[in-house]
C-alpha cells in the first residue's frame, strides 16, 4: 500500500510528464476540446509571447500589473510560476466589477459569457476602475446591484478547472444575487420568510412575547389538524400567526448566494467534463464587496488576512485533511463502501503493523478530539483515511524540469493517500491510484464565508486585505506577511497608486526567494516556495469611499 501511496502522490503532483502538457491544462491524450484556452489573468494584458516567457521555471519571472487603473481600488497583483512541479502555472486570478440587472428568475449564467448578447464586457468603467461585467436588461433604467469581485484559484492535476472557474464563478454569484436583489435594496426591512409575503403588522408577531388573547397551538393540536395546521380544512379560517420566526439578516442572503454559486460552479464543471477537456480541480478563494461589506469565501487552503493599523484579522480558514478530520471520518463511518474495503476511518499515531493485532494502541474516531486506547483488530490494518501530517511534501535535490527522476518524501496529510486539500471545485474523476475508489465524495465544494463590515472602521492608506494562494503561506506566516507589507507601504508615497502592486511584487519575491546552489532560498537559508504564488493586495480605504 505504501508503494501505491508513492505512486498516487507522484501521479498527482508530477511535473512535465504529468502536469498537463496541452495548452489549456487539459489531458494530453484527450480528444475533447478545451472549454477555455490556458491563459494568465486577463487584467495583466499579456501577449502570447509574454505568456510563454512567464512559464520559465528556471528564472521564474514575477508578473505584475502594467497599469494601475486596470483593477478597482488600485488593487495590487503579482504572481510567479512554480519551480517545475507542473508545466503550466496552475494558479488563476480574476478581478471584475459586476452589475446585476433585473432579469427573469429563471435566468442562468451562460456557459460562455463572453459569447452571448446578455453579458457585455467593458475595457474601463466610467470611474476608470478597469474591466467589469455588466449583465444587461431590456430596461436599462432599472436600478442594478453592483459588486466588486476578486478571486484566486489554485489548480491541481492540471489547470483546466481553475481556468474554467476563473471565467465563470462570478456569473454564478451574479445569478444567485439576482433572485434576492430586490430584498438587498431594501435594508430597512428584514428579508421576508416567504417571497412576496407582506410583513405582518401585528407587533406580537415580531417579538417573542404572545399577545394577551393569543393561545398556543400545541404540537398535539397541530397533529390533530387544528385550525391553522397544515392538514386543517381549507375553509377553516386560520388563527392569527403567533409563531416566533428567526430574524434573518441581509448579509445571510449574500452568504447563501455565494454558497449556492460554488455548488452550481462545481456542478457545471462536472456536466461539461462530458464534452470538454477540463482537467483536475482547484481551490477557490473569493472576495465580494457589496453594500459596505466584504464577503470572503474560501474553499481550500488559500488564505486571506486583513492588516488594519498593524493588526492582523484572519478572514479565512484553511481546509485540509487535518482540519476536517472529523467530517471525513464521519463520512467514512456512515458510508464505509466509499472506503473500498482498503481504508479505515480510524486514526492512529502511525501505521498499524500485523504483529500489533491484539495489543492496545492509541486511536481516535470522528467523535473524539482526544485519544484513547483500543485493542487492535485485523480491520485496523487497513490504510488510514487520512495519512500523513502537515504540509511537508519535498522532492530530492533534482527538483525541477531538468530531470524526470524525482524521489518523493511523503509526509503531507492526504485524503485516501491522494489529495492534500478537502474543499474546492472539480476533481470529479479523481480516484485512488490503481483502484476504483473515487475521492470526490470526501471533497466539499462549499466555501466558508466570513464577513467584514468596512463601514465600522476608518481605514488608512496602509490598511489592506491580502489574498494569496498556498504557495505564499507555506513559507511565510501571517505575521511575516503583515510585517513585510506594512514595512513596504510605510516607505512608499501614500499617493502613489503603484504602491500596492509593488508591495505584492515584494511579497511574492520574499516567498519565492533566490535561486542558489541548493534551490530557492529565502531569509535565514530557509527553503523558498517551489509552488505557484499569486497575491492580491486590496487597499481598504477605497471601500469606505464607495456609495
Amino acid at each position: 500500500m505504501l508503494t501505491r501511496v508513492k505512486s498516487a502522490v507522484g501521479a498527482f503532483m508530477g511535473g512535465i510528464m504529468t502536469g498537463g502538457g496541452s495548452g489549456g491544462g487539459g489531458s494530453p491524450g484527450s480528444d475533447l476540446p478545451l472549454k477555455f484556452p490556458y491563459m494568465r489573468p486577463e487584467f495583466l494584458g499579456l501577449s502570447p509571447d509574454e505568456i510563454e516567457c512567464s512559464a520559465d521555471h528556471i528564472a521564474r519571472p514575477i508578473l505584475i500589473l502594467k497599469e494601475t487603473r486596470r483593477l478597482p481600488w488600485a488593487t495590487g497583483y503579482a504572481e510567479v510560476i512554480n519551480a517545475g512541479k507542473s508545466a503550466l502555472n496552475e494558479d488563476q486570478a480574476c478581478c471584475e466589477v459586476v452589475v446585476v440587472r433585473r432579469r427573469p428568475m429563471s435566468y442562468c449564467p451562460p456557459s460562455t459569457p463572453n459569447k452571448t448578447p446578455t453579458a457585455k464586457r467593458r475595457n474601463s468603467l466610467p470611474n476608470g476602475e478597469g474591466p467589469g461585467v455588466y449583465l444587461e436588461h431590456k430596461h436599462p433604467e432599472d436600478e442594478g446591484l453592483m459588486f466588486h469581485y476578486w478571486a484566486l484559484f489554485d489548480g491541481h492535476a492540471g489547470s483546466g478547472a481553475a481556468v474554467v472557474a476563473s471565467r465563470l464563478l462570478q456569473h454564478h454569484i451574479a445569478c444567485q444575487l439576482q433572485s434576492v436583489m430586490e430584498i438587498l435594496h431594501n435594508l430597512d426591512s428584514l428579508p421576508p420568510t416567504i417571497l412576496g409575503e407582506e410583513p405582518d403588522g401585528n407587533p406580537y408577531l415580531q417579538g417573542n412575547t404572545p399577545g394577551p388573547h393569543q393561545r398556543s397551538l400545541t404540537r398535539a393540536a397541530s397533529l390533530r389538524g387544528a385550525a391553522g395546521a397544515p392538514s386543517s380544512p381549507s375553509n377553516t379560517p386560520p388563527p392569527p400567526r403567533f409563531f416566533t420566526e428567526k430574524k434573518i439578516q441581509h448579509e445571510s442572503l449574500v452568504i447563501g448566494a455565494m454558497e449556492n454559486a460554488f455548488k452550481e460552479m462545481d456542478a457545471q464543471i462536472e456536466r461539461e467534463k462530458q464534452g470538454y477537456n477540463i482537467t483536475g480541480g482547484c481551490t477557490a478563494l473569493t472576495v465580494v464587496y457589496m453594500l459596505g461589506k466584504l464577503y470572503v469565501g474560501n474553499a481550500g487552503d488559500s488564505r486571506a488576512i486583513i492588516i488594519r493599523n498593524n493588526e492582523i484579522v484572519p478572514m479565512s480558514t484553511e481546509f485540509t485533511p487535518e482540519s476536517e478530520r472529523q467530517r471525513l471520518q464521519f463520512l467514512g463511518f456512515m458510508q464505509p463502501q466509499l472506503l473500498g474495503n482498503e481504508f479505515t476511518h480510524l486514526e492512529f499515531p502511525r501505521r498499524v503493523q500485523r504483529k500489533e493485532v491484539g495489543k492496545r494502541m492509541l486511536y481516535r474516531d470522528f467523535t473524539m478530539n482526544g485519544w484513547a486506547y483500543k485493542t487492535i483488530e485485523d480491520e485496523d490494518l487497513k490504510f488510514p483515511l487520512i495519512y500523513g501530517e502537515g504540509k511537508k511534501v519535498r522532492l530530492n535535490s533534482d527538483f525541477g524540469l531538468l530531470t524526470k527522476k524525482k524521489t518523493w518524501l511523503i509526509f503531507q496529510a492526504r485524503v485516501l493517500a491522494t489529495i492534500g486539500v478537502t474543499r474546492g471545485l472539480g476533481d470529479h474523476d479523481l480516484k485512488v491510484h490503481d483502484s476504483n475508489i473515487y475521492i470526490k465524495p470526501f471533497l466539499s465544494c462549499l466555501p466558508e464565508v466570513k464577513v467584514y463590515n468596512l463601514t465600522q472602521y476608518e481605514h488608512g492608506a496602509d490598511d489592506v486585505l491580502v489574498m494569496g494562494t498556498d504557495g505564499l503561506w507555506d513559507v511565510l506566516s501571517n505575521q511575516e506577511v503583515a510585517e513585510a507589507v506594512s514595512t513596504f507601504l510605510a516607505n512608499c508615497d501614500p499617493d502613489d497608486l503603484h504602491r500596492y502592486t509593488m508591495a505584492a511584487q515584494d511579497l511574492v519575491m520574499r516567498a519565492r526567494g533566490v535561486l542558489r546552489d541548493r534551490g530557492w532560498r529565502i531569509t535565514n537559508e530557509r527553503l523558498g516556495s517551489g509552488d505557484d504564488i499569486s497575491v492580491f493586495i486590496i487597499p481598504l480605504m477605497y471601500g469606505n469611499r464607495q456609495p
